[in-house]
């Protein structure tokens, strides 16, 4: 499988992100119509105005059923990656990436809709939308860890978890 080629870079908000999003929202919704079990979610930092945050838009979706079979297939026709990351099947989701996994400019995580992680990923973001310092406390946290090393994804993840569960 492809490997991850940018390091850990945290940019200013770009005020650009929400379009990005809305325009691959509409295509992943096109393609995952027979499955949604309602609308694909702008999540993570790139979703909060003002949060400098990695430049990749992390979108959500759900399905009834982490089962359904066709939500690859139909992620490949419009030019999106299949990218299994670790705790995938555990979190019942499937992860993508577009255009490629090496340089993602999207990543979008299929939940079922059973799962337990969704719901927090929307509480977290819609806290940080409705809690600036919270949101600055964040940034501060995330070039922390950024600088500290910028390739060790997983010490990256790791450090910003007690934050995340604090607030969502």
């Amino acid at each position: 499988m492809e490997q991850r080629q940018d390091p850990i870079k945290i940019s200013p908000y770009d005020v650009s992100w929400p379009d990005a999003f809305e325009q691959q929202r509409s295509r992943v919704e096109e393609a995952l119509a027979p499955w949604l079990a309602g609308p694909v979610e702008h999540i993570g930092s790139t979703s909060v105005p003002g949060l400098p945050a990695k430049p990749i838009i992390d979108m959500a979706a759900r399905v009834p059923s982490y089962g359904e079979t066709g939500v690859i297939e139909a992620m490949a026709a419009i030019g999106w990656v299949h990218a299994p990351e670790p705790g995938d099947v555990a979190a019942r989701k499937w992860s993508f990436c577009f255009p490629s996994i090496a340089r993602r400019t999207h990543h979008l995580h299929v939940y079922e809709t059973a799962a337990s992680a969704w719901p927090r990923l929307l509480a977290f973001r819609d806290h940080l939308r409705a809690h600036p310092e919270d949101a600055a406390e964040y940034a501060r946290l995330k070039l922390s860890l950024a600088e500290a090393d910028p390739d060790d994804r997983p010490r990256y993840r790791a450090g910003k978890a007690p934050f995340i569960e604090r607030l969502s």
